[in-house]
């Protein structure tokens, strides 16, 4: 696994667990509003090796609940499942972070229960996901991932980074008729020093407000998150 980074804990990013997140490196998207661009080539200066990680775990297993392992994105490794049934082996629970892109290995693991909480991001409504993803995506497949994860017993949400020049109210409206019932999380975009492209702009505090309002009443397991 081409482990770029790890976050020794983390009491945010697992909700309800104490966690270390391990960011893989190497991504199939190119967001513009993405926050960790530099995880996007596979190739990069800095990597962790396996055995480090796992000494870490074996280490801090009885203090820790559980791993997230976000990215990039993950499901585009080869190893990524002998990677999780090593962390399983621990006895540490998974969250896993992803955009959808590979509903086969999706599937795969939720079915095997093999991942106890899984993120997906939605990055827009269909007709602007190539804009927002920064290239094209083949659709069909974040659809199947959707339906899956909708399917699914295993704890979930679904979550968009909104940005003025990229959402409006009534694709985030769009997008919870699409996810119906199940946790959504908007998170409004905020520049940092590895975003793409820095002319990008969140929405206000009065319009975000606005937004949720508006829809809260409609769908009421939508929540705001700060990134």
């Amino acid at each position: 696994m081409l482990i770029a980074g790890i976050q020794k804990v983390t009491l945010l990013d697992y909700p309800g667990h104490i966690a270390c997140e391990i960011f893989t490196r190497g991504c199939n998207f190119k967001c513009p509003f993405c926050q960790n661009s530099s995880l996007i080539p596979l190739n990069g200066d800095e990597n962790y090796s396996e055995e480090e990680l796992f000494h870490y775990l074996k280490r801090r297993k009885n203090v820790l609940d559980g791993v997230v392992i976000t990215g990039g994105e993950p499901l585009i490794h080869k190893d990524i499942l002998l990677f999780i049934e090593k962390i399983k082996q621990l006895g540490l629970l998974v969250k896993l972070d992803t955009n959808g892109s590979n509903p086969e290995m999706l599937e795969f693991l939720l079915t095997h229960q093999l991942v106890d909480y899984v993120a997906m991001d939605i990055k827009n409504v269909f007709s602007k996901y190539f804009i927002t993803a920064g290239k094209k995506v083949n659709l069909e497949n974040i659809k199947r991932s959707i339906e899956i994860i909708k399917r699914s017993s295993v704890a979930h949400e679904f979550r968009t980074t909104i940005i003025k020049e990229m959402h409006q109210l009534e694709d985030i409206r769009n997008i919870c008729e699409l996810i119906g019932d199940d946790v959504y999380y908007l998170q409004n975009f905020e520049d940092s020093r590895d975003v793409i492209n820095h002319e990008l702009h969140g929405f206000s505090y009065e319009e975000l407000l606005f937004i949720y309002g508006e829809l809260k009443k409609q769908f009421p397991k939508i929540e705001i998150r700060t990134l």
